[in-house]
């Protein structure tokens, strides 16, 4: 994959990004764990992108916030 199509990654990241907001204020706990996962995904997807843009913040920001989201995964699996 070349550097112009990584780029359009910001795209779906987006997408998969307000999915996962959708899915984690679900009051259901299955949508809620693919909420977080979908939010791991969504991590990866705009850490690839900052590579390519040099946007060395955002891949810190998204790095802290998939923590969280394991941090989310395992409270969500408490009962």
């Amino acid at each position: 994959m070349d550097s112009s199509a990584l780029k359009l990654m910001q795209w779906p990241a987006m997408v998969v990004t307000i999915l996962s907001s959708w899915l984690v204020a679900s009051r259901s706990e299955n949508k809620r764990r693919w909420g977080f996962w979908a939010f791991l995904v969504s991590n990866v997807m705009w850490i690839i992108w900052g590579f390519v843009d040099s946007a060395y913040a955002l891949i810190v920001l998204q790095i802290c916030l998939a923590a969280l989201n394991i941090r989310g995964i395992g409270k969500n699996d408490q009962k």
